[in-house]
């Protein structure tokens, strides 16, 4: 029954990823911290085995949504070659600091992100990119991919909820966005798993049948699934308009967020 759930948690998440480029984080972090709580492990880690152990998933993830779009031609590599050193320094830092912060406050932190990202996708939803804007310069690319890559790893993502609007503010369309995205998903989730695993491997609690705070039967279950089905999400965000794309990417984000909030609150009262 514990396989089953994990490979149903990657059959929806691999479809997220594809479709928004979010490397399906936003969908496995809640999950499994639905799943991990209901299973009786230690609460004071519970929250960071589920950001763990998302980043761990959505380097498989990546990889199927990845390919998917670069067949399509939307993936902008260059792009991706200045944002990732700073995406990796920035996902690894981002494993340290969620290290330290207990699981309500990632919780708070989490929710409220996500709900002003939605708000801010939805807001432009019907919005027109200016395609005159051009992206800044390489060492600028990278510093904000430092930025993206630790609030990445605090939150277990692939980056495409800040990745996404950042390469939208200076030009780049929906579909190029979401693609290079999910390309820029793979170092965040290569670099905050490594640091999950390190940082997780130095606490106070034993977690079985994990490394650090990844757990290993999670992983390879939702990888599986999320493997297959990301390449038919990134297929469906090639047949959508920019405009419902953006929009379904906020209800998804304003869902989740609502959800840690709520968690948060309950955990300080």
């Amino acid at each position: 029954m514990e396989l089953i759930i994990y490979l149903v948690i990657g059959a929806i998440a691999g479809f997220a990823a594809g479709l928004f480029g979010v490397g399906g984080g936003l969908i496995i972090v809640p999950i499994l911290y639905v799943v991990f709580t209901q299973m009786g492990y230690d609460p004071t880690v519970v929250m960071h085995m589920a950001l763990g152990t998302s980043l761990a998933t959505i380097i498989v993830t990546s990889l199927s949504s990845v390919s998917a779009h670069h067949k399509k031609g939307a993936v902008m590599w260059h792009v991706v070659k200045n944002l990732a050193p700073g995406l990796v320094l920035g996902s690894f830092l981002g494993a340290g600091i969620a290290d330290v912060l207990s699981g309500g406050n990632l919780q708070l932190i989490i929710g409220v992100f996500a709900l002003w990202v939605a708000f801010k996708m939805f807001k432009g939803a019907n919005v027109q990119v200016d395609v005159s804007k051009h992206l800044p310069p390489a060492p600028m690319q990278m510093l904000a991919g430092g930025g993206i890559g630790v609030a990445s790893a605090i939150f277990g993502i692939g980056g495409g909820s800040l990745t996404v609007p950042y390469l939208n503010k200076y030009g780049v369309v929906m579909q190029k966005a979401v693609a290079t995205s999910a390309a820029c998903g793979l170092p965040i989730a290569i670099a905050g798993a490594i640091g999950f695993m390190i940082f997780g491997s130095h606490g106070q609690v034993e977690i079985k049948n994990a490394i650090g705070y990844v757990h290993i039967y999670a992983f390879i279950g939702i990888s599986i699934m999320s493997f297959i089905t990301a390449k038919l999400g990134a297929k469906v965000a090639h047949q959508l308009s920019p405009a419902m794309l953006k929009k379904c990417f906020a209800g998804l984000l304003v869902s989740v967020g609502t959800y840690f909030v709520f968690q948060g609150i309950k955990i300080f009262f």
